[in-house]
């Protein structure tokens, strides 16, 4: 690493004094756990992407664990997704006893290829689970309109994809709305919005909303704000067994102010991606994320492809000049956690382009505070790595 750069990092989280005195007020107040501050952000978070109800949660892996569970998913049944995602995806469904089946991807986005969904619908199939990867929306107008037509629900992992947009009868709608029935959101540092952990559920189902909220806090019946605001002693019930999957007060109070930083943060996002886009446009040996007409993305992370073989040298050659990258998002299959019979594919179909999207794809560092001279540093480093033999 040359001794006169500093290092460039992949990420780093929008986190100030306003934060600060978010957490501080929420520590002050006494309710620290699961109460008015959250309520406040759900009712906050569900007015920005217009959802009839936002159920704020510990993590997304949590959202999407409950999600799977009030669409009815449980033991010796299957939900289609995709293997090339965090492995949090493929594991909530292996939390509700079922067996994820893999569809692959497109490699321009990364996202579920809509054409390979129908057969991987079988007689098992309780629900499809579609991710937004890295903020790039999917293609939900046609994986929607295969799941509808055999009666499925639909899912958004929406981790990375806070603050990205589809079009909707040639107007721009946000992800989380939710376009299918369940949308659910990461809170982690690497996300735009972060409240250093934490995720939320948006529907407009409010039945679906009653669970969430009944399963979150070990299915209580009656909940603490409740319970300690009622004038007569209330007992409460356990119907269900639930989790301990509560977002605290002082986590959502600084989320509330991540809310209010969001489109600058989006704007910011968008302008890097741009300035990726054009300068690697045309480039040998580097290939762009494709944005269809009908997305808006985040740019939660930018993602280049490279030659085959070419990915840890390119790698390597950057971390060298003091540039942090990430490889291409990991593929559950491919892991010791999922030995065979723990997943499988639609008969005829192969996970070709997961893999080679795994291989060959390389996150560039991307933040709301990246410097056009440290962007410029990375494009001509990946340039000049990419371009070698």
């Amino acid at each position: 690493m040359s001794a006169v750069h500093t290092m460039i990092p992949i990420t780093r989280p929008v986190l100030g004094e306003r934060e600060v005195e978010a957490a501080r007020r929420a520590i002050l107040s006494g309710w620290v756990t699961q109460g008015p501050e959250v309520a406040a952000f759900e009712q906050e978070f569900a007015a920005l992407v217009s959802a009839s109800h936002a159920c704020a949660v510990s993590s997304c892996t949590t959202a999407l664990h409950m999600a799977l569970i009030a669409c009815g998913v449980g033991a010796g049944d299957e939900v289609v997704t995709v293997s090339h995602s965090f492995i949090a995806t493929a594991n909530a469904v292996r939390y509700c006893g079922a067996t994820p089946v893999f569809v692959d991807v497109d490699l321009d986005t990364f996202n579920m290829a809509p054409l390979q969904l129908a057969a991987a619908i079988g007689p098992r199939t309780r629900a499809v689970l579609a991710v937004h990867q890295l903020g790039m929306p999917c293609d939900l107008d046609a994986i929607i309109s295969v799941a509808r037509s055999h009666q499925l629900p639909v899912i958004e992992d929406a981790a990375c994809a806070i603050g990205s947009q589809v079009r909707v009868n040639e107007s721009w709608e946000p992800i989380g709305r939710p376009h299918g029935d369940i949308a659910c959101f990461s809170f982690h540092p690497r996300k735009l919005l972060s409240t250093g952990d934490g995720g939320m559920l948006t529907t407009h189902n409010a039945e679906f909303d009653r669970q969430f909220r009944l399963l979150r806090h070990h299915g209580m019946s009656v909940s603490d704000t409740v319970r300690h605001q009622s004038a007569s002693v209330t007992f409460e019930a356990y119907p269900v067994v639930g989790f301990n999957y509560r977002l605290t007060d002082i986590q959502a109070a600084i989320g509330r102010e991540q809310l209010q930083r969001l489109p600058a943060l989006v704007a910011r996002r968008r302008e890097l991606a741009d300035r990726y886009q054009a300068a690697f446009r045309g480039q040998p040996g580097v290939k762009t994320p494709v944005e269809p007409e009908w997305a808006r993305s985040n740019w939660q992370s930018y993602a280049i492809r490279v030659a085959p073989g070419r990915q840890r040298a390119v790698m390597q050659a950057l971390l060298d000049e003091g540039i942090s990258t990430r490889r291409g998002v990991m593929n559950a299959h491919r892991e010791a956690a999922y030995p065979e019979g723990t997943w499988r594919v639609a008969p005829g179909q192969s996970l070709e382009r997961s893999e080679e999207a795994q291989d060959t794809a390389i996150m560039l560092p991307l933040f709301h505070d990246l410097q056009d001279v440290d962007q410029d540093r990375v494009i001509d480093a990946i340039i000049r790595s990419s371009s070698r033999a």
